[in-house]
């Protein structure tokens, strides 16, 4: 006579599936009321990518709900259910279960789905925030211990205090630091970056909704951090415009300066210095293939496998200057312009002969 198997016992236990019930009408009841809740609290949409951020904010939510109620309950549950009898001996052990490719499968299968989700999710709105093709307005906000500034092309001076932008208009915000690291933070537009010195971050924004939003610092910069706070002002396009005249601005604040720089007194040892200082970190002084963050500039002037520079024009002194007094963005990044770097037009002349040396070498 054949010997039957006799397979352990799998029993879930007790009330297991009044217990999935209550999990799943918890749950639900979170979810419902994540996603009809003005989340997050008291931070009012007032720009894109807000409504985007949101609505992956809420997904997060509703995810974590279900990953926290299935994994507490649960938890509970079987530490009730099958904790160890009173009469059994310490070193007792419990039902052993061995051998589950379903349960498996699912465990791996669901949370895979979830993270590509999220994964596309964030993709999509970290493009949409980087993506400044068509942007009518760009700004450059620049941290320091313990203040901001705010460079408008078209203004000869940086704005100190409050930011302003106008309404439904497309908009790229180029923040740095010209000092240590610090934080741009407009909770009401769901953008955020840091400052840091030398390096150029580029967020994207439209403003949808009139209003004044705070603007903080969010990185530890020093023992005034905590003051270091403005605000940006959200205003319709003639009170806009009116505040940029009254700064001394004119008409068309997106396009950068084209009055021609002179460059005839400009020394190749003094640009070879501040060549160092504010260029070296993205640039170097061979060939274009030898790239840092940039391309090489060592024979900018007379590159025969790079016949134009980045913006499309002709490698001429006087083009060149064009890209450091305006900056440049493109495909290989974003070149910061003179306010941003804090360079002279006698900087810019002085950088434009060091360069011309090189390529006569």
């Amino acid at each position: 006579m054949a010997q039957r198997t006799v397979k352990p016992k799998t029993n879930l236990g007790p009330g297991f599936w009044q217990i999935t019930a209550l999990i799943v009408i918890v749950s639900a009841l979170m979810s419902y009321f994540t996603w009809i809740s003005d989340w997050p609290i008291g931070l009012i949409p007032a720009g894109d990518p807000a409504p985007s951020t949101d609505f992956l904010f809420k997904f997060l939510g509703i995810v974590a709900s279900w990953i926290f109620n299935i994994v507490t309950i649960y938890t509970i549950y079987f530490a009730i259910v099958f904790r160890r009898p009173n009469d059994a001996p310490a070193s007792a052990i419990g039902v052993q279960i061995h051998d589950q490719p379903v349960l498996e499968f699912w465990w791996t299968v669901i949370p895979t789905i979830l993270v590509v989700i999220l994964a596309i999710f964030s993709v999509k709105i970290w493009s949409d925030i980087q993506n400044t093709q068509g942007d009518v307005l760009t700004v450059e906000a620049i941290g320091y211990q313990f203040g901001f500034q705010f460079r408008y092309p078209k203004l000869a001076q940086p704005v100190t205090g409050i930011m302003h932008l106008p309404l439904n208009t497309p908009t790229t915000i180029h923040v740095t630091s010209r000092d240590v690291l610090h934080g741009f933070w407009i909770p009401e537009m769901r953008i955020k970056a840091d400052m840091v010195p030398g390096l150029v971050n580029t967020l994207r924004v439209t403003p949808t909704k009139a209003g004044t939003y705070r603007i903080i610092c969010t990185e530890f910069c020093g023992d005034g951090h905590g003051l270091m706070k403005t605000q940006v002002v959200v205003e319709n396009q003639q009170d806009f415009a009116k505040w940029f005249h009254q700064q001394g601005g004119t008409a068309g604040a997106g396009g950068g300066s084209s009055a021609a720089i002179a460059l005839g007194a400009g020394k190749a040892d003094a640009g070879q210095a501040l060549f160092g200082q504010k260029c070296s970190a993205c640039h170097s002084v061979g060939p274009y293939a030898q790239k840092l963050v940039g391309p090489g500039l060592g024979q900018i002037f007379s590159d025969s496998a790079h016949p134009k520079l980045v913006n499309g024009a002709d490698p001429t002194p006087q083009n060149v200057a064009m890209i450091l007094k305006n900056g440049y963005q493109g495909d290989l990044g974003i070149m910061p312009s003179s306010q941003v770097n804090q360079i002279s037009n006698t900087d810019i002349a002085n950088l434009v002969a060091y360069l011309v040396s090189l390529s006569k070498k």
